[in-house]
């Protein structure tokens, strides 16, 4: 049993709903790293250097404790989609997303403050979007849901009426997939289940 704290380097509201649900104790710090990526890297390449990113700044200020980085993106022919900017691009993104599969990656990063010591690895799943029309795209983006989603949609909320399925983790989707999370904290002794 480990007594180092555990640092959640995420503003996330849905990373910390989704951490309370494994039952660790936990401060959230942010990180606000850059999130620009250079050119050429892989989506898996892509969430695992931001969420170790993330989980080394929080990491490099303090002295000890476990940090815990994570970040999301979604892939559709090999374009990364992030963010909107804007209610058009959310509506863009939501028609190009529509009747077709997209990838999502969640890459996981846990840093020991006290040791350096760091490890990171991803999660894939794919989703299957269903068809929509243009208004219920222009409706479901007027909620604003989308706005601050990779994507422009949350599937663990009114995005998830258009999700005809998914193969893989959910969790990933989400934003913080909680097996590969678990395992990863577990090597650094934070145990989800105490003995």
């Amino acid at each position: 049993m480990t007594t180092k704290s555990l640092i959640l380097a995420s503003s996330s509201p849905r990373r910390k709903e989704l951490l309370q649900t494994l039952g660790l104790s936990f401060t959230v710090q942010t990180s606000d790293v850059e999130e620009d990526t250079k050119p050429g890297l892989s989506p898996r390449e892509i969430v695992e250097e931001l969420a170790l990113r993330k989980a080394v700044a929080v990491a490099s200020r303090l002295t000890e404790g476990i940090v815990l980085g994570s970040d999301t993106i979604v892939v559709l022919d090999g374009q990364v989609l992030g963010k909107p900017a804007d209610e058009a691009e959310a509506c863009r993104m939501l028609k190009s997303l529509q009747g077709r599969e997209h990838m999502v990656y969640s890459g996981v990063a846990v840093v020991d403050a006290s040791t350096g010591r760091r490890e990171v690895s991803s999660s894939r799943t794919e989703v299957r979007f269903a068809p929509m029309t243009d208004r219920e795209i222009a409706a479901y983006v007027a909620t604003g849901e989308p706005m601050d989603k990779a994507g422009s949609y949350a599937i663990q909320g009114i995005g998830a009426a258009f999700v005809e399925g998914i193969a893989g983790d959910y969790f990933t989707v989400v934003g913080l997939p909680l097996r590969l999370t678990a395992t990863m904290l577990s090597r650094f002794g934070v145990e989800v289940l105490q003995v």
